[in-house]
């Protein structure tokens, strides 16, 4: 196995360390949402920056101490700005823009397609109110117009089917070695 550059092997060691915890109101980990996601991209042909921020699309839900389900206090955890800074400099912008813009992804969605709002869990539907609720047609429109806006969507349509208890995937050193194709280091 080649050695990880070491933000590679910090992000390694917080799926370790905190990526068994459950995924708020969803019968999977962190960690089994993370690689499952991964594991869609993959099977539709995506690259290794698409396959990385699939993988990485929820880090920052990691790398904060706001307890469970934050979005049943009314709070949004920011979660796809959180994690930027961690992984700024590590990964090119195809990675970044693709999780900085996967919440939006899923308010376009709304818009867009008739019954998308219906198929959200519970959970998705509470934190969808808190981060700005369903794009409007123009709202819609100038998102499609940002850098990684369309790659946001393929991985939140991902996103959604990453939600299933027990699915078989490749392990974490494997999207990790993906991870380490296109990072800047490499």
């Amino acid at each position: 196995m080649q050695v990880l550059p070491s933000r590679l092997a910090e992000i390694r060691d917080l799926f370790f360390a905190r990526g068994h915890s459950q995924y708020t109101g969803e019968p999977v980990s962190h960690l089994e949402h993370a690689l499952q996601c991964a594991a869609q991209a993959e099977r539709e042909g995506a690259g290794d920056a698409l396959i990385s921020a699939a993988l990485l699309h929820d880090l920052g839900h990691l790398l904060h101490d706001l307890g469970e389900t934050p979005s049943a206090r009314g709070l949004d955890d920011v979660h796809q700005y959180r994690v930027v800074p961690f992984l700024r400099g590590l990964f090119p912008d195809a990675v970044i823009d693709a999780i900085q813009r996967h919440v939006s992804a899923k308010r376009y969605l709304c818009a867009t397609r008739p019954h998308y709002l219906a198929q959200l869990s519970e959970d998705s539907k509470r934190s969808l109110a808190l981060q700005g609720g369903v794009f409007s047609l123009e709202q819609a429109q100038a998102f499609l117009e940002e850098p990684g806006a369309h790659d946001a969507v393929r991985l939140r349509v991902w996103d959604d089917l990453a939600k299933q208890p027990g699915l078989a995937t490749p392990d974490l050193a494997h999207f990790l070695q993906c991870a380490a194709r296109c990072s800047l280091a490499h």
